[in-house]
């Protein structure tokens, strides 16, 4: 036990400082003037008893029944790619889905789907941050993330948004790595942005930053999670009250990527209230 809080503690000390080191580089945000992203999981995945949280995934295969792979330019004049399942009317309500620290996997195509099958007549657009790279192993997981740079990153959710169009009304979610980068679009999306999941992801620290959010956010943590523990979520609500923006903290009593059922420490029951509460924030913010 007193590992584990050693553990806990220690990532939490390094995390606040790289954070703060981190915040006297950025620039506040501006709506969607500004590519740059915060990225503080690529230092945790520098910690091998942070890698070693991540249970293997199980060898799983998707095949989806409506969506299609596209590419998209990104401002740094490269193309992205994406998993596009397309509204079937005309409809400017747009998720955004942010993959694990896996990579857009066959896991993150069928949440997409099925987020797209109960949400209805909103266009669904799972993004692929690794640029067509997909781990199955941790420390492959940990190398994609670390190698891939913040412009980078920031260059792709930029060109995804653009993709989606200036009238477009967006609400993203992501898991993991996918947690922290579906806040880092949230705030990219400017007024466009009205919506917000992130599971058990590292929250952006800058509370300069934050103030610039244009919608509240909703958080799913792990309270067994030693990656991202209850302390980190309870200063993530501290600096979301002091940049004078709502957010939803819910706590299972479970591990870090609980809700991947590739995880073999899946959690089902956590999963499905989960899921549930998202599905109906989702539906409150791309009604109408």
């Amino acid at each position: 036990m007193k590992k584990v809080f050693l553990f806990a503690m220690g990532l939490l000390v390094s995390l606040t400082s790289y954070g703060q080191d981190q915040a006297c580089c950025h620039k506040p945000a501006s709506g969607t003037t500004s590519m740059e992203v915060s990225n503080d999981m690529a230092f945790l995945a520098s910690n091998k008893e942070f890698v070693g949280l991540h249970k293997e995934p199980k060898p799983f295969t998707y095949h989806s029944a409506a969506g299609e792979t596209i590419k998209f330019k990104t401002p740094d004049g490269k193309d992205a790619n994406g998993f596009l399942l397309k509204a079937k009317g005309t409809s400017d309500k747009w998720l955004l889905v942010y993959q694990e620290w896996w990579g857009l996997n066959d896991y993150i195509k069928q949440e997409a789907e099925k987020l797209y099958g109960d949400l209805k007549d909103v266009n669904v657009l799972a993004v692929d941050m690794y640029d067509g790279q997909v781990a199955t192993k941790r420390e492959d997981a940990a190398k994609l993330m670390q190698s891939t740079s913040k412009e980078r990153l920031g260059s792709i959710m930029q060109g995804a948004i653009n993709y989606a169009g200036p009238q477009a009304k967006i609400a993203s979610i992501g898991w993991c790595f996918g947690g922290g980068m579906s806040l880092q679009s949230a705030l990219l999306e400017g007024k466009q942005a009205v919506g917000c999941v992130m599971y058990y992801g590292q929250p952006e620290k800058n509370i300069e930053r934050l103030k610039s959010l244009n919608t509240d956010v909703l958080g799913i943590f792990g309270a067994q999670d030693k990656g991202i523990p209850p302390a980190t979520v309870s200063e993530f609500e501290k600096n979301m009250k002091e940049a004078g923006k709502p957010v939803t903290i819910k706590m299972y009593d479970a591990e870090h990527a609980f809700a991947n059922p590739s995880n073999p420490a899946f959690n089902k029951e956590a999963t499905a209230d989960a899921y549930t509460l998202t599905l109906d924030y989702l539906k409150s913010k791309l009604k109408g």
